[in-house]
């Protein structure tokens, strides 16, 4: 059974730093794209960051500069090292895994990925 877990969530102030982790069991990350995704209250689900099977990283216009995506192999674990957060970061933050191009090849598209986890809050407020 596969399962993705986001973990690191949280309250922070503007200007402050989180970082997220997506542990994965069932699947070996190093074969797939892996992305970060949030969503934010009466919003659509947007692309913040991925990483392919080969390591090369792709980032939204929003984030580029702020956020830095990461794999650690051994642990079957991606980051997101968010800093420099801003109000407008607030949302649920999802990671999914995919195998082959389509999460690199239409990035930042958002597509029905084969795998998904359940989500982690991050809330940017004083």
């Amino acid at each position: 059974q596969v399962q993705l877990r986001e973990s690191g969530g949280g309250l922070v102030q503007p200007g402050g730093s989180l970082k997220l982790s997506c542990a994965a069991s069932g699947v070996t990350l190093d074969y797939y794209s892996t992305g970060w995704f949030r969503q934010a209250p009466g919003k659509e689900r947007e692309g913040v960051s991925c990483i392919s099977a080969d390591g090369t990283t792709y980032y939204s216009d929003s984030v580029k500069g702020r956020f830095t995506i990461s794999k650690d192999s051994a642990k079957n674990t991606v980051y997101l090292q968010m800093d420099s957060l801003k109000p407008e970061d607030t949302a649920d933050y999802y990671c999914a895994a995919d195998p082959g191009p389509r999460m690199t090849a239409h990035w930042p598209s958002v597509f029905d990925y084969n795998y998904w986890g359940r989500g982690a809050q991050v809330t940017v407020s004083t």
